[in-house]
């Protein structure tokens, strides 16, 4: 159940804005069906709530020359509080680290590493990750290929849902 009740409308906005977060406030206003001033301060609440929580370019790291994308599957030897926050504030200093979740189970977090080659990553891997404090084991997965990267909210989910009741 979500935290903060949307209307369909909202839900609109943000479909739509996931698409296209540079559409204009008067595109965006006639894609949901509403007029532009309400659409406006509809995405600001939006944005005080923190729902949005920012805007970015969907770059292609391939193209930029960043080749090796690696998943790193991390076990640390304490999970004591102190412990994982600690190293949580280790990977966002890492800047090849891209995504970093803790996990319930085997491993305690998964990193989600881009290099633009792998002795770049190997060189993170032996004189970063595995030598930081607290770090147990280390298991990598090189990715081959992406069959699917959306990082969008999957809002079709809630209309399935709601059709099926």
């Amino acid at each position: 159940m979500p935290a903060t009740r949307l209307d369909s409308i909202d839900r609109l906005i943000l479909s739509e804005l996931q698409g296209d977060g540079r559409m204009t406030n008067v595109e965006l206003s006639r894609r949901v069906g509403i007029s532009a001033p309400p659409c406006l301060r509809r995405v600001r609440h939006l944005e005080e709530t923190g729902l949005i929580q920012g805007y970015h370019a969907d770059v292609n790291a391939r193209e930029l020359g960043f080749e090796v994308q690696v998943f790193a599957m991390v076990g640390l030897n304490s999970q004591a509080e102190a412990d994982l926050a600690s190293f949580e504030a280790k990977a966002r200093e890492w800047p090849l680290v891209r995504e970093c979740h803790m996990l319930n189970g085997e491993i305690d977090f998964i990193l989600k590493c881009i290099a633009p080659d792998l002795s770049t990553f190997q060189s993170f891997l032996t004189e970063e990750l595995t030598s930081a404090p607290n770090v147990a084991s280390v298991k990598t997965s090189l990715v081959i290929r992406c069959a699917k990267d959306e990082p969008s909210v999957p809002f079709d989910v809630f209309e399935e849902r709601a059709t099926a009741e």
